[in-house]
């Protein structure tokens, strides 16, 4: 579906991914499907060959190559990332996949209104150098017999934001890091469109470092 038009009262998407994209394609689903208030208006990736580039662009959204190695500084990255959110009059950004770390300027100006999909269970298995196959074999490794998805709000601090919604998946005896992504990665398909829904519909609510959906 084009997501060309402008949808009255539906809330202004940002999403940051690094490869496929397959949350990305699981919230557009959602937005489609009219589960979602809210329409992606740009879509960032920090890299050039980044599979969610095309999906984007065959829905008509706007899709831009974006990597902190193309300018001279941090800062000089986090202004024009920042004027590209503005442009686009982005409300809200939503990490599927985003393998680098968000400027603190942009977390500054979208304090509450960033949301990130992690494949474990925090506060465990998280934290720098902890994505994709590396969180699964260090479930494997650890033993646990439950693991899950995360959504978290984005602080600072790499996935040390508060938690709004957690799905878990049985570890099975047999299971390789490549088996239990699959199953967790069906979990994170499931809850991330519900926590951009909450985020939209202004169901979020924050105390300290705590926050919950509300109903």
């Amino acid at each position: 579906m084009q997501q060309a038009m402008q949808k009255k009262g539906a809330m202004n998407v940002a999403v940051f991914a690094s490869g496929r994209g397959s949350n990305f394609q699981a919230i557009l689903h959602a937005i489609d499907a009219g589960t979602v208030p809210a329409q992606i208006v740009v879509l960032i990736s920090n890299s050039a060959h980044a599979g969610a580039l095309e999906t984007a662009r065959g829905h008509g959204i706007p899709a831009m190559h974006m990597s902190e190695k193309q300018f001279i500084n941090e800062q000089e990255f986090s202004n024009r990332l920042l004027a590209v959110l503005r442009e686009h009059q982005v409300e809200a950004i939503a990490l599927a996949g985003y393998l680098k770390r968000v400027p603190p300027q942009v977390i500054q100006q979208f304090r509450n209104r960033i949301l990130n999909i992690h494949p474990a269970l925090l506060p465990f298995f998280g934290g720098a150098g902890m994505y994709g196959h590396h969180v699964h074999e260090a479930v494997l490794a650890s033993g646990m017999k439950v693991s899950g998805a995360t959504v978290h709000l984005v602080n600072e601090d790499y996935d040390r934001g508060a938690i709004l919604i957690q799905r878990t998946v049985e570890v099975a005896a047999g299971d390789s890091a490549e088996s239990l992504a699959a199953k967790i990665l069906k979990v994170e398909h499931e809850i991330f469109p519900i926590a951009l829904k909450a985020l939209a519909e202004n169901r979020i609510k924050i105390e300290g470092n705590k926050a919950w959906i509300t109903l």
